[in-house]
């Protein structure tokens, strides 16, 4: 083995694409490494603002192969012969062997051996082709070449086993020299290992080549200096991840801010230090309140211990917090609820209406949804139709990630409902799969009516994902419906919110004479009418919402493309948390849309398959099913209901599914997937003494008949808790 060292240097590298470009990288290389042939060991990728590292450890040579090809018998046909000794690279029939088979007698076989290659001609294929196809996020052309890459290449270092290896990618040569710090080791420096790479560069080279390295020396250095003051660092992982991308000598400080700003909220003067000056805020470990001084991170050390960098920040930031309190006094002129009107003067989208439109929507959805999640209904509507107004703020529109917090810190400071105040900064949670879904009913009750009409509006427009492309983050507004659901533990049929609870905006207001889904019955429309009729009265056309009706027919009922979607979200939530597909695509029967019972239901299949009763009871199912499947490609099976067969086992069946068929309803309709499981495993023994006592395919065309509808009713019974044919195994 030897040592592989690939350094890719470029201009400043985005912070937040460096650590996964690294594992990309690691990624690409590893596999086309092997792919020629080599092992790969002790892989170690480093990643910081101009470079990308790669370092392992290769042997000299790929392996020789030897392979075999099967070839026809030893005299078939010419055409035979000549297709095989194309497809194994030979001239003759003679270049082949002949191998003997005592029950196929004698036949071809081409023995094709592959030489070995050169580690250092196999890196010089894979870098190029790894480098030309790097699926940077964004990437750019730089000088007259049609490479592309996220920054302009300034170098490669290209060393096995301490020589260079020769690579060209994008005009840049490959060579055995690196560059340090821009202004605290330059150099270039000539490296021989990695070792030597190592020393040179975190030596005089002044660069710290380890994201991780560089994250532990700030957060290290960050809490002395607060400890050194009595203060403590309000640590941020996301920000602490920026600066650590940012520097490749990091060098902690900690400057001063006017104590007058404290009178701001946390919030602002929080965002305002991160989003401006890339800074973390501190605070007293005491009182727990903010104190009047901010960590900085810069690049280099300064002559003068960093003065001039802390003075220069601590300006730019005055200065940001001065409009913060400007931003602020004028917000508080008004009550939060007095911003509602100017929500028309935010479109949300140019075909459902203005932000204004939106909040009206989900106030009626959430006021219905709230019974549902234990909430007050005036609440949640309260809340709905607050929880946007701080989008109008001076404060939000210069800092619009604070939306939500300053909503809530408004009404908090009118002396609003505790509920309705969370709900305003909550109904935007979960943002992530990491992030914190809303607990409290009301917040649960608005954040579910908000998602729930972000997605049916844009399904309406036809404005759905497709492949990669989501713009409109319906995927996550999905996720999150999930999430609320399932952590929260809400009984909800989304089926039925979808059908009988939400408005949506189409081109046209609602009038007495819209048009409805031929699919919908008489008494639905009557009920439907009653509700269009009730927001007429509500005096809410004029707003433009739009009737049920024109949702109806984009969403429909049962499995609704809408539904569908959902339940995607559901499947991939499930396998994240290490929950079998083929266990999902079994539970997932049609027309189930209460996601709490779904997930009650996959959880006990999954405990149960895993038993022996499990795994012989699918055994049984697969054979039943396979003995269908079979008969009908013979003709179509016999239709009706099976009679008692005559014969002893096959009656004991019978009357062993009748049973199970409904203790199992009975379980399945309580929830309790369990309970019917084990009514379900219980069939087991009667199902295995009908396989092999019984002649299924009898002689008797009654007698047949009757065993196929048995059959049957084995798949019948087993489909009310799931579909077992969905099951690997």
């Amino acid at each position: 083995m030897a040592e592989f060292l690939f350094e890719i240097l470029s201009e400043e590298i985005p912070a937040r694409m460096q650590v996964r470009a690294g594992a990309d990288l690691s990624k690409a290389l590893t596999a086309g490494l092997t792919k020629a042939g080599l092992t790969v060991e002790n892989a170690r990728i480093l990643t910081g603002p101009r470079r990308l590292t790669f370092v392992a450890d290769l042997p000299l040579r790929s392996p020789d192969v030897s392979e075999e090809r099967k070839g026809p018998r030893v005299g078939s046909p010419e055409r035979a012969l000549e297709g095989f000794l194309k497809a194994a690279g030979l001239s003759d029939i003679s270049e082949a062997e002949i191998r003997t088979d005592p029950k196929k007698g004698e036949f071809y076989v081409a023995v094709m051996e592959s030489a070995g290659r050169d580690t250092d001609g196999i890196i010089q294929d894979v870098i190029p082709e790894v480098m030309s196809n790097f699926p940077w996020p964004k990437s750019m052309k730089s000088g007259g070449s049609s490479f592309r890459w996220v920054r302009p290449l300034r170098g490669l270092l290209v060393l096995f086993g301490g020589a260079i290896v020769d690579v060209e990618v994008g005009g840049i040569k490959s060579s055995n020299t690196t560059i340090g710090h821009r202004r605290h080791g330059a150099g270039p420096f000539v490296i021989s290992s990695f070792k030597d790479y190592e020393d040179t560069l975190e030596g005089k080279g002044h660069v710290r080549l380890s994201h991780e390295d560089r994250k532990a020396e700030i957060k290290s250095k960050a809490m002395a200096l607060c400890a050194d003051k009595g203060l403590e660092l309000v640590e941020d992982e996301g920000l602490l991840n920026e600066v650590a991308g940012l520097t490749e000598w990091p060098v902690v400080l900690l400057g001063d801010m006017d104590a007058g700003f404290l009178e701001l909220p946390d919030e602002v003067i929080r965002l305002t230090l991160k989003s401006h000056q890339k800074t973390f805020t501190v605070r007293d470990p005491k009182s727990g309140e903010l104190a009047a001084h901010f960590i900085i991170v810069a690049n280099q050390f300064a002559p003068d211990g960093g003065d001039t960098i802390k003075a220069g920040n601590g300006k730019v930031i005055s200065a940001r917090l001065s409009d913060a309190v400007f931003f602020q006094t004028e917000d508080a002129k008004l009550k939060l609820e007095d911003y509602y009107e100017k929500l028309d003067t935010v479109v949300f989208h140019k075909k459902l209406g203005t932000i204004r439109d939106k909040a009206e929507r989900v106030a009626v959805l959430a006021a219905e949804l709230a019974p549902k999640v234990g909430a007050d209904p005036d609440l949640a509507e309260q809340a709905a139709k607050l929880a946007k107004c701080d989008l109008v703020t001076q404060t939000v529109i210069e800092a619009t990630s604070l939306q939500g917090q300053i909503g809530r810190l408004m009404f908090e400071r009118e002396g609003g409902n505790a509920s309705v105040a969370t709900a305003i900064e909550d109904h935007y949670k979960p943002q992530g799969p990491s992030d914190a879904v809303p607990t409290d009913p009301v917040a649960i009750a608005v954040a579910l009516a908000d998602k729930l009409d972000t997605l049916v509006g844009f399904w309406a427009i036809d404005e759905k994902p497709t492949g990669s492309k989501d713009p409109f983050a319906l995927r996550r507004a999905a996720l999150g419906v999930v999430r609320i659901i399932l952590e929260n533990d809400v009984r909800l049929s989304l089926n039925e919110t979808v059908y009988k609870q939400w408005f949506s905006i189409e081109d046209f207001i609602v009038t007495k004479d819209v048009s409805l889904p031929e699919n919908i019955n008489s008494s639905e429309v009557a009920e439907l009418k009653a509700e269009l009729s009730l927001f007429q009265k509500r005096e809410k056309v004029d707003r433009g919402l739009r009737a049920w009706a024109s949702l109806l027919r984009v969403v429909g009922q049962q499995n609704s493309p809408l539904i569908a979607f959902i339940l995607d979200r559901l499947k991939v939530y499930l396998r994240d948390q290490g929950v079998r597909h083929d266990i999902i695509d079994a539970a997932l029967t049609d027309g189930q849309d209460d996601l709490v019972a779904i997930v009650n239901r996959v959880k006990a299949l999954q405990a149960f398959i895993t038993t022996p009763e499990g795994e012989n009871l699918l055994a049984g199912y697969k054979r039943a099913a396979n003995i269908l499947k079979s008969e009908a490609k013979k003709g179509e099976l016999p239709t009706g209901d099976a009679n008692l067969p005559s014969d002893e086992h096959g009656a004991a069946l019978f009357k062993a599914l009748e049973i199970a068929k409904s203790e199992i309803s009975v379980s399945v309709g309580q929830e309790d997937y369990s309970k019917a499981l084990t009514s379900l495993a219980g069939l087991r023994i009667p199902i295995d003494a009908f396989f092999t006592n019984s002649q299924i395919i009898a002689d008797d065309t009654a007698v047949k008949n009757n065993n196929l509808r048995l059959l049957g009713m084995i798949s019948d019974t087993s489909r009310q808790i799931a579909d077992f044919e969905a099951i690997q195994g």
